[in-house]
């Protein structure tokens, strides 16, 4: 997985208020949970702010990141557990951080890249990719920046699942029946299905 590099402050003062201050000076609020626990037996979050401008370079792209958190000269490893945007406006209202370390286990949504002309689009259908990304589990490490699927061998009107896939040291979340990409029959197909007949 890429790694970025962001700096941010704690902060003391929490709730709605508080919140629409910080958004008013260009910071985005936001929770880290780490090993802490409360007497709940809970994760424990600690406050923190970070530029909008500084906190963008993780959020817009297509890529998925372990942050490097720097909150007051302290380096925390995390990944971007949950973003909240304003319902109208897009806007980046806050972010959940979940840190990490290079043994336990984490679940991320992780881009899927199609690679090879199926056999179906050389007889005229069309692929279809049905889900950008798969849920994998695995300590951070060894989680790869995308995962690669070939589809030489997928024929007119098949599809692949998540169940079908195997990736070397990965678990995948995605439930085994997601349908990950198919070959639609097109006009064209149908008519050079009836030719051949």
């Amino acid at each position: 997985m890429k790694e970025i590099a962001i700096s941010g402050q704690k902060r003391d003062v929490t709730g709605k208020k508080a919140s629409k201050e910080i958004r008013k000076e260009g910071f985005v609020p936001c929770n880290l949970y780490g090993e802490k626990k409360g007497e709940n037996g809970l994760p424990e979050a600690m406050a923190f702010t970070v530029s909008f401008a500084e906190l963008r370079k993780a959020v817009y792209t297509p890529h998925v990141f372990v942050v490097n958190l720097n909150i007051d000269g302290k380096e925390h490893k995390a990944i971007i557990k949950e973003l909240q945007f304003h319902p109208t406006t897009d806007a980046l209202l806050h972010a959940d951080f979940f840190e990490v370390n290079e043994k336990k286990e984490i679940t991320v949504g992780i881009p899927v890249k199609l690679n090879g002309l199926a056999q179906g689009v050389r007889e005229g259908g069309k692929l279809n990719l049905s889900i950008r990304k798969i849920d994998v589990t695995a300590p951070y490490k060894q989680i790869p920046e995308i995962l690669e699927i070939d589809v030489t061998n997928l024929g007119l009107g098949k599809a692949i699942k998540v169940g079908e896939l195997n990736f070397d040291g990965l678990k995948l979340a995605t439930p085994a029946q997601v349908v990950v990409c198919s070959v639609k029959e097109t006009r064209a197909s149908k008519a050079a299905a009836a030719a051949a007949e």
